[in-house]
């Protein structure tokens, strides 16, 4: 009996052991780190997902058999048994999966349920639906299929920038591979500085803010680059219009591994805009001695090296460095003028990842991001054999300097704790004008500013039961400027509760701070925007947001279904007052070769705001038939003391209506169709309600028989002043537009394929409103009659492009 009692004892003790299963997921056949891998136990709550860096980590009790499933959007589904006895490693590779063959599913679906997880209000959007979806110029861009997702807002036609549930350009937090990018715009924002082909995953997040983010208070776009194929070599690019690139990655071999222990990617891509206008520059047919020439072009270079130096240490070097250069050089005779305007990114970031134990992952970020921006005019002019010379220089930059230590910590399948700290150090120069007229020289500059902002942060994904999900968190922002210290607590929490297997309710808060600006005159994203820090007359910005909602997982048909709202307060957002602008300038009149004071923290004023809105997704990632149908109602605010008289105005950007219909299409394996269709309420802009001449009087001999000689004072000329209504009281009409594509697919060799794209921006022709001016028109009867008009200036008619890629 004793010995009975005691087997049983012991039986009972083992299966009370826990034990862990941990490892890396990737990609078969490249050794690519998978970001966000479903690792579940079928028919229970029980799961993890894979991290950032594709290492995953779950804790059971001791089982005989037990059966886990590694499921991904794009790959087949993994099913793994084990005897769980002891601490297993083991490194899973998922086979990328052939999306012309639909899978009928019948039953539950196992992957990407939206049901499962407390995270609301974030958008994951696949690269190979990127790549298929219709552009400007056959020129892919993550960020104008991201302008296509609910909540958020486009800017001007053709940019590329977006305005995320009420917030400002500037109130989105774009990372590369841990770096931030101040400026993301190639060719005064119609296109933005990310080549598809180098990353592997693009994420948005729109509210609910895990804590592990912070600086902004609207989105947060997470960008991962591509690691390099470990193994074998590898190529992909495309030759279009406007633009070519090239990636290239494989393995670096210092042994005879296999696969091998390090690889490298490298990705790059120019324009030839310069190259293809040079035919079309005129030259004047009255003066040969006329001469105009000018260009402009882009270029943007992706870099990244891995090594696993064991397998408790990885260490990656990746880096970004993008610019645009645009000049123009005119002369006649022996007057000549030049100017140009360059701006460009640089980033880079070495990381290091060490596993302490199974259940405790780290990653370490050493960061530069660097931001600069260039105008300047030279001309000279010669009069009666003297030489005049005039010169202008303005520049802006941001340099950061940024450390993070990051830890993911997996205790048990009930707990995932992620927490942290980082500090970065901010360099702002704002702006810097040198003027020089003959011997005459200004300077202009505005203080060097140097800050620092850190913070530190925990999170956890808890399931305290199986229908309930909590995550929740605290932030905690410091901000130290020259004589003054910001401390701002930030707490946050997401909450889902499965109502039925694949419905759940969802309900989240966040609390954010900004401590960095963007000044702006316009909405277009132009590099003349000016990037400045929070300082003692500038406080930071913050926002709190509450969002609600549903999931639902429509598995027979292998759809997500989200339907959100929210309502979000915004303080002291800033602006620049009413008739200024970064070239706001403080000159000493008794001294102007003195250092004359830039005035950009007098020209800025502060104010709140508050947006609410509803927000329905119907999405499908994988199959031969995938897209998204999505719209948005919503309503923005903002008041400034300083502005519109003090009263509430709405942005620029605000759209009550927002529809955005995408599709892809797989006819076969050789061909590809996919169209997108968005329509948008008008922007909100300010313009002018009536206009008066007022003449200005000339006293000389000059007599105008239109005009009647009052004691030999001409009425000669006449200056036109327009008054305007209440700020962005006025509506532009309608946005819509349909893009088209369709892909022609070969493989012409078991390891070669080429695309032809063939598409069409605009396909309808729709003459979308650029802007809005006032013109005088003479009369088409009496020349002598001039009305006025409100005319709609268009920017892009129907512009088809064809595109050729190929991979190798």
């Amino acid at each position: 009996m004793k010995k009975i009692l005691l087997m049983l004892f012991i039986s009972q003790l083992a299966f009370c052991q826990k034990f862990t299963i941990s490892g890396y997921v990737k990609e078969k056949g490249s050794q690519e780190q998978l970001i966000g891998v479903n690792i579940f136990m079928p028919g229970t709550n029980i799961g993890t997902t894979s991290n950032t860096y594709g290492y995953y980590s779950i804790t059971l009790p001791a089982q005989d058999s037990l059966t886990l499933i590694y499921s991904f959007v794009g790959y087949e589904r993994t099913i793994k048994r084990y005897k769980l006895n002891k601490n297993i490693t083991i490194d899973v590779e998922l086979q990328s999966s052939n999306q012309l063959n639909e899978v009928v599913i019948s039953g539950k679906r196992e992957s990407e349920r939206v049901s499962e997880t407390p995270q609301m209000s974030q958008i994951e959007i696949p690269i190979s639906q990127i790549k298929k979806i219709p552009s400007l110029l056959g020129e892919k861009d993550v960020l104008k299929v991201i302008q296509l997702m609910p909540g958020v807002q486009k800017g001007s036609e053709g940019s590329a920038g977006i305005y995320v549930r009420g917030g400002g350009p500037d109130q989105n937090l774009l990372i590369l591979d841990d770096a931030v990018v101040y400026n993301a715009n190639h060719l005064f924002g119609f296109f933005s500085v990310f080549n598809g082909d180098a990353l592997k995953s693009v994420e948005l997040t729109k509210g609910g803010f895990p804590a592990r983010f912070g600086g902004r208070l609207s989105s947060v776009r997470e960008m991962n680059m591509k690691e390099g194929n470990k193994e074998k070599l590898h190529g992909e690019g495309g030759i279009g219009i406007i633009a070519s690139r090239l990636l290239l990655e494989g393995p670096i071999k210092f042994k005879k591994e296999k696969p091998a222990k390090s690889s490298f990617l490298i990705s790059a891509r120019r324009t030839y805009l310069d190259i293809l206008a040079r035919p079309f520059i005129k030259y004047s047919q009255r003066d040969k001695e006329e001469k105009t020439v000018g260009g402009y072009y882009f270029y943007d270079l992706n870099a990244k090296l891995n090594y696993n130096i064991n397998d408790k240490n990885k260490v990656y070097l990746s880096g970004y460095f993008g610019q645009d250069r645009f000049n123009v050089s005119n002369t006649i005779q022996q007057n000549a003028v030049n100017g140009g305007l360059f701006w460009g990114n640089a980033t880079g970031t070495l990381r290091f990842n060490h596993l302490y134990n199974q259940k405790l992952f780290s990653n370490t970020s050493v960061i530069f991001s660097n931001y600069n921006f260039q105008i300047g005019q030279q001309s000279t002019e010669v009069v009666n054999e003297t030489e005049s010379t005039f010169k202008l220089n303005y520049n802006s930059k941001i340099r950061d300097w940024n450390v993070k230590h990051d830890f993911d910590y997996y205790p048990n399948p009930a707990h995932s704790l992620k927490f942290g700290l980082q500090s970065i150090f901010h360099q702002f120069e704002p702006s810097a004008i040198v003027a020089e007229i003959g011997a005459l020289k200004t300077n202009a500059n505005a203080e060097i500013y140097n800050v620092i902002e850190s913070g530190a942060y925990i999170e956890d994904t808890w399931t305290p039961a199986g229908r309930l999900k909590i995550n929740a968190g605290v932030r905690m922002s410091y901000f130290k400027t020259q004589t003054k210290n910001y401390v701002r607590p930030e707490p946050r929490l997401g909450i889902a509760y499965k109502l039925t297997e694949s419905l759940a309710m969802k309900a989240s808060y966040a609390k954010m701070n900004q401590f960095v600006h963007l000044l702006s005159n316009t909405s277009v994203g132009l590099p003349t925007d000016l990037w400045v820090p929070t300082t003692d007359k500038i406080a930071p910005e913050q926002s709190e947001q509450f969002a609600t909602g549903f999931a639902k997982d429509l598995d027979k048909w292998g759809l997500t279904l989200t339907i959100e709202g929210y309502y979000k307060k915004m303080k002291n957002i800033v602006a620049y007052k009413e008739g200024s602008s970064f070239l706001s300038i403080d000159i000493n009149p008794d001294n102007p070769s003195a250092n004359n004071k830039i005035l950009w923290e007098d020209n800025v004023t502060a104010g709140n705001g508050y947006s609410y809105g509803a927000e329905f997704l119907l999405q499908k990632k994988a199959g031969r038939f995938s897209g998204w149908v999505g719209y948005t109602w919503s309503k923005t605010l903002w008041q400034f003391e300083e502005l519109n008289f003090g009263k509430e105005f709405y942005p620029r950007y605000d759209r009550r209506h927002d529809i955005s219909l995408v599709g892809i299409y797989e006819l076969n394996p050789k061909i590809t169709f996919s169209g997108v269709w968005v329509y948008g309420t008008g922007n909100a802009l300010t313009i002018p309600t009536s206009q008066i001449f007022l003449p200005v009087r000339r006293v000389d001999g000059y007599f105008n028989p239109a005009i009647k000689n009052v004691d030999a004072v001409q009425y000669f000329n006449a200056r036109r002043v327009q008054e305007y209504g209440a700020k962005n009281s006025f509506r532009a009409e309608p946005y819509h537009r349909l893009d088209l594509s369709v892909q022609f697919h070969k493989k012409k060799r078991s390891s070669f394929e080429r695309t032809w794209e063939v598409s069409a921006y605009n396909a309808y022709n729709r003459r979308n409103p650029f802007f809005y001016q006032i013109r005088n028109i003479r009369s088409t009867t009496n020349p002598d009659v001039r009305r006025t008009v409100f005319q709609r200036v268009s920017l892009f008619p129907i512009v088809p492009s064809v595109t050729y890629a190929f991979k190798f």
